[in-house]
């Protein structure tokens, strides 16, 4: 079994707010997208996509709810993607608030071990809803 290292930040914030992730292969994309959130104690309540070639909302994306048959899904594991050490992607999650999680492929190694995903280094905080006060809005 594969093993991957994955530093995962915000876009923009790699130096202050990261999660180093440790995740199987043979875990699907859906399973990532709930780790990496539930890391930064994200609420997991909108759409979402893996986009491999960092652009957002094109069709080869891997989906959380593709419009049509065919079209990747996040239901793919994350073996099947073909990731090799060094590599980076994106998560975007909430198509509204547009969270953008850059993935980088630190580490693929062979495992015999039936692990699940766990976090070994993390660093600052994110808010997914900053609160707002009265007085920023006037």
């Amino acid at each position: 079994m594969k093993l991957y290292t994955l530093k995962v930040y915000p876009k923009g914030k790699g130096r202050e707010v990261y999660r180093i992730i440790h995740i199987l292969g043979k875990e699907s994309l859906d399973r990532l997208c709930r780790v990496i959130l539930d890391s930064y104690n994200f609420i997991d309540e909108h759409l979402y996509e893996f986009c491999l070639d960092n652009r957002m909302y094109d069709e080869d994306n891997y989906q959380s709810d593709p419009e049509y048959d065919g079209q990747p899904s996040t239901r793919e594991k994350i073996d099947s993607l073909k990731l090799i050490k060094g590599q980076k992607f994106i998560l975007h999650y909430d198509f509204g608030d547009d969270w953008m999680f850059v993935i980088g492929v630190q580490k693929i190694e062979e495992t015999e071990e039936n692990l699940m995903p766990y976090i070994s280094n993390e660093k600052g905080f994110l808010e997914q809803y900053p609160s707002w006060d009265e007085e920023d809005i006037e």
